[in-house]
């Protein structure tokens, strides 16, 4: 394992010094903190991103991600809103980036966006929320959508996004639907790309 983050390393040393280049592949890592809207938890996010560059400054690509974290769930009779246990959130989104780029410079700012499916794990609340105890609930899936904006240094990348997912009908083991989930989240970034070749002006 060491080998080959090593060899990882010294891959994107060596490219260091270029970004991308129209008509190139690329392939992205991110890995970050999420936190649910309206939330008090904190969680973690992890991306794997292919990439085509159409342009010099725009590409497209398919990101696949989880993300752990605590959501709020909204449970029927209950007057508040209450925080369920970490649970994942796994999707699939075509994105977009768009970068403003400015010549050979290896700094480039960029904003983007993308559309998927978003398929949610299980929900448990804590039973002295709620006075009865919910475990396994289960959300529906949704189809949802991202905004982001970051900057790219090189082959590192920081980013910023917001997950727009509708809230969907929380399930008990029978079926009924007993409250909503809210999933929507916010995600800070870092990263790192391979390939893409190299700005032009």
């Amino acid at each position: 394992m060491k080998k080959i983050l090593l060899i990882v390393f010294a891959f994107v040393c060596i490219q260091g010094a270029y970004a991308q280049q129209g008509g190139k592949f690329r392939f992205g890592m991110d890995l970050g903190i999420a936190a649910p809207q309206g939330g008090n938890g904190i969680g973690a996010v992890f991306n794997l991103e292919p990439k085509v560059n159409l342009t010099d400054n725009l590409n497209i690509g398919l990101r696949m991600g989880t993300a752990a974290l605590a959501k709020n769930v909204t449970i029927n009779n209950v007057f508040d809103e209450v925080e369920g246990e970490a649970s994942g959130t796994v999707s699939f989104a075509g994105t977009f980036d768009y970068y403003f780029n400015k010549g050979n410079s290896s700094v480039a700012p960029f904003i983007g966006g993308g559309v998927g499916y978003y398929t949610m794990a299980n929900v448990e609340v804590n039973a002295n929320q709620t006075n009865v105890n919910y475990d396994d609930l289960t959300p529906s899936n949704a189809w949802g959508g991202l905004v982001r904006a970051g900057i790219e240094l090189a082959k590192f990348r920081m980013a910023a996004e917001y997950n727009i997912i509708p809230d969907t009908d929380l399930q008990d083991a029978q079926g009924n639907v007993i409250g909503l989930s809210n999933n929507k989240y916010f995600a800070f970034t870092l990263g790192f790309y391979v390939g893409g070749g190299k700005w032009r002006k």
